[in-house]
């Protein structure tokens, strides 16, 4: 059977536990451009870092993995120096992956429902409604979560089977109506502003934007389970964007 790119991307996330460098070979290291604005870019080759982070016993779980044409996206679990739950986005040209995103939040919960960040469906399905999906998410974070038109969540949204991971929450769409309606000091303490990319593997959808979060500059990174055309499942992290005086390249976090 041929290795897929998730699988390719599976192994090379592994290395930064193992310090294996093998599978670091899926990476054009000449044309890898790097968009995490904390990681120097080209000042120290993958083997070289993952061996050197291999060394601090880390523990790496790569929770579930999707691919959309030259694109794979990852949830991880990471535990280094502190418990972390990150989305990982590769884009591959020519067969290897040459630019890399990360959105990475430190893992809170379980939450009021009792799901944790990462639990949950982890196989996509229904492969061929994979456009439809894309669009409806595409559409719902752009009606609800940008235009704030709450009174449309039930168009996008199952009321009767909303499962939420994000450990702030608990399941319901009450719930999620009641923190995107939230005031912080200066407007909404949720912001959405404008999406960058919606990447989707039949039923689960990746929706990458960029907002505010209670006042901050903020990478808003929602993974959605879809079923029967209507949004069922929800992960998230969200990461306050460094400001550009500390960024250690020059790529932009999108």
């Amino acid at each position: 059977m041929a290795v897929t790119k998730k699988d390719q991307i599976r192994a090379l996330l592994k290395c930064i536990e193992t310090g294996d460098s093998g599978p670091v070979a899926v990476v054009n290291e000449a044309k890898y451009i790097q968009h995490n604005p904390q990681t120097h870019e080209g000042s120290e080759g993958l083997v070289a870092l993952f061996q050197r982070l291999s060394r601090t016993s880390p523990k790496v779980n790569i929770v579930r993995a999707f691919e959309d044409d030259d694109f794979v996206f990852a949830h991880t679990e990471y535990d280094f120096e502190r418990r972390n739950i990150g989305f990982e986005v590769f884009r591959f040209e020519g067969g290897l992956a040459v630019e890399h995103w990360d959105n990475i939040q430190e893992r809170c919960g379980p939450n009021r429902s009792g799901r944790t960040m990462v639990d949950g469906p982890t196989e996509a399905v229904e492969l061929e409604l994979t456009e439809s999906n894309r669009a409806l998410v595409r559409t719902f974070v752009e009606v609800v979560l940008v235009d704030g038109r709450l009174d449309r969540l039930a168009d996008f949204v199952d009321e009767d089977a909303y499962a939420e991971h994000n450990a702030r929450l608990r399941d319901g769409v009450s719930y999620l109506r009641a923190a995107l309606e939230a005031e912080g000091v200066s407007g909404r303490r949720i912001d959405y502003h404008r999406i960058h990319r919606v990447l989707a593997e039949g039923n689960f959808v990746l929706c990458v934007s960029e907002g505010n979060y209670g006042g901050a500059h903020t990478a808003f990174y929602d993974l959605f389970r879809l079923a029967k055309g209507k949004v069922v499942e929800h992960w998230d992290t969200t990461e306050k964007i460094a400001s550009r005086s500390e960024w250690k390249n020059d790529n932009g976090k999108f």
